[in-house]
């Protein structure tokens, strides 16, 4: 039979989230004495392993996680989950360039809104405020180039794209007369 400390360690290795010691208990089926006690001695064997765990205790309840050292690892080898209008926000960034988020707001819509921070967020673009303008202006990074292996975006894709802003601007003349 395992002890309580290797269960709890179980428990919170297969929830992968924070679990108040009340959720432990009832999923080990013990009192919250035993689970105390057992996650005191779970988290002091953590801290006296040579591990990239560790068992912390946040405002959500405790977790087994990977030590915060191991952060630039983590980065580096899982791929965020971006959705298709993210993906196509950011696409329109790089072959322009750079952009105004007013213009990309006009080219992409108002889904740009939520796009923007989780893009800024990710390190794939930055945003600067323009002086002459209460727009910012928006550039992909090298962290882009370097997650999507892009040395340069091909000169053919960034002239469709001018072309296709280009018509609707004329689309746009037209209707007004």
């Amino acid at each position: 039979m395992y002890s309580l400390s290797i269960k709890i360690e179980a428990i919170l290795y297969l929830k992968g989230k924070p679990l108040s010691i009340s959720e432990i208990s009832e999923i080990a089926r013990c009192e919250r004495g035993e689970i105390k006690d057992a996650l005191i001695e779970l988290m002091s064997e953590y801290a006296h392993r040579h591990t990239a765990l560790e068992i912390v205790e946040t405002d959500k309840g405790y977790s087994l996680q990977l030590k915060p050292t191991f952060t630039e690892l983590i980065d580096s080898l899982i791929q965020p989950e971006l959705g298709v209008g993210a993906l196509r926000t950011l696409a329109a960034i790089a072959i322009k360039g750079g952009i105004t988020q007013s213009e990309l707001v006009y080219i992409r819509g108002s889904g740009v809104y939520q796009h923007v921070p989780e893009l800024v967020s990710l390190g794939f673009i930055r945003k600067r405020r323009q002086k002459e303008s209460r727009s910012y202006w928006l550039q992909v990074t090298d962290k882009f180039h370097q997650y999507f292996q892009l040395d340069q975006l091909p000169q053919q894709l960034s002239l469709d794209l001018l072309y296709l802003s280009n018509s609707n601007e004329n689309e746009e003349e037209e209707s007004s007369f």
